[in-house]
């Protein structure tokens, strides 16, 4: 694998930090048939399927849960 050296991660700010996952995230699931999951994934899936279903957890859109954790984080 080729390592990109122009990028110095350390020097990037913790909110250009967040940024880069972000974008990196997105270009990984452009094609989600490439990506596999852990065996343990559908576990966890299945379980919090459960606990949702039993009005146990909340949940979020991605758009709203993004908006919360940058309030949550001082940057």
């Amino acid at each position: 694998m080729e390592k990109i050296e122009y990028l110095s991660v350390s020097q990037l700010t913790f909110a250009q930090k967040l940024n880069l996952m972000e974008t990196l995230w997105d270009e990984l699931t452009k094609d989600e048939k490439k990506l596999d999951s852990p065996s343990w994934h559908d576990e966890i899936l299945k379980s919090r399927e459960v606990s949702m279903k039993a009005g146990k957890v909340n949940i979020s859109d991605w758009e709203e849960a993004k908006i919360r954790i940058r309030r949550n984080v001082s940057c």
